[in-house]
């Protein structure tokens, strides 16, 4: 099933959907716009049931879609993940996961535009599957690790990169250049977990103009899912709607005005959103 987020029109309020098909189904007087705490309530079988019985009323062409989560506390970014993106960034593969966090304030949906603000001259794109938190969690074992999944989306890292690079440089935090508002697009859906059987195994490619840039496979990751949320989840609780985003491929080049990205991860969806720079 395919969980979104939607407003008819901008002033809309915030709907929740299913999509089958392109078409999309409302579930707006189920009383919540919170997909996780939907699914958290109903359970995944149940409300499939529920989908299953009602009929599509909406084109997804007409609709403005919001993040797929409505409450999260943080979303919790791998950095070099990838090793052949650590070998294009000069950097050793670590020997631990290592993590930096987006405000939640930086989610922005599909078909939204990415805004770089004005400070930044050099921006780029880094496609990655999302894995979204679905029951608070800590100090959960690797084994365990279905436990605390709802679901998946794609997430779109997108970075400032003169400004990571210069703060790197000056060996200070680089947390702004990741951060700022629009740069954690995410979606168009929150895929559930009977949709991705094996999400180390998911193509993800990203495209720029219809240019492919991006493509690679989850099965290359560095440390896999269960990892993740067993290294995460050690001492830090993750709330349910929290993202955690699962690191880069390799294939980050700059953007200009006017791009438009299509981020792909295989089973779970494509979400598109075109650059703006406020310098431009």
């Amino acid at each position: 099933m395919f969980l979104g987020r939607i407003r008819r029109t901008a002033s809309a309020p915030v709907e929740l959907v299913a999509q089958r098909d392109g078409a999309l189904i409302s579930l707006a007087d189920l009383g919540t716009d919170d997909p996780v705490a939907l699914l958290d309530s109903y359970g995944l079988d149940r409300l499939t049931e529920e989908v299953a019985r009602r009929r599509p009323v909406l084109d997804e062409a007409g609709v403005l879609f919001e993040p797929p989560v409505a409450t999260c506390t943080k979303i919790c970014c791998l950095a070099l993940n990838y090793a052949a993106h650590a070998e294009e960034s000069n950097m050793e593969v670590p020997p631990e996961p290592v993590l930096f966090l987006k405000p939640p304030s930086a989610l922005t949906g599909h078909n939204q535009p990415v805004i770089a603000p004005a400070r930044t001259r050099h921006l780029e794109h880094e496609v990655e599957l999302a894995v979204v938190i679905g029951r608070r969690t800590r100090d959960l074992p690797a084994e365990r690790w279905k436990e605390a999944v709802a679901g998946y989306t794609v997430i779109n890292d997108m970075t400032a990169r003169d400004l990571q690079l210069a703060n790197i440089s000056r060996n200070v935090p680089w947390d702004q250049s990741k951060g700022f508002d629009t740069f954690a697009p995410a979606g168009p859906y929150l895929a559930t977990v009977d949709e991705v059987p094996d999400p180390q195994a998911l193509e993800l490619t990203l495209e720029v103009d219809g240019q492919v840039r991006q493509r690679a496979n989850t099965k290359q990751m560095v440390f896999g899912i269960p990892r993740l949320i067993a290294d995460l989840s050690d001492g830090m609780t993750l709330m349910p709607g929290d993202l955690i985003a699962t690191g880069t491929i390799a294939g980050i080049a700059p953007l200009k005005d006017g791009d438009t990205m299509r981020a792909t991860v295989e089973g779970v969806g494509t979400l598109v959103n075109t650059v703006k720079f406020r310098s431009a």
